[in-house]
């Protein structure tokens, strides 16, 4: 075990990067929320949309 201290940015850039891995998790919201990471485009408002353009597609293929 290392005793190395993650940064915060260094703890969210794994998340992130993993999240897809997480048992549980939907695909699609996981990739969509770590792209919108990598663009630091992370935002309570992108997430919203974001979210919302997915619950479109979800109805759409129903």
């Amino acid at each position: 075990m290392s005793n190395e201290v993650k940064s915060g940015k260094e703890i969210l850039d794994d998340f992130f990067k993993e999240i897809g891995n997480i048992p549980n998790v939907d695909k699609t919201l996981a990739q969509s929320l770590a792209t919108l990471y990598e663009q630091g485009k992370l935002t309570d408002t992108n997430v919203k949309n974001e979210l919302h353009t997915l619950r479109e597609q979800d109805a759409d293929q129903n």
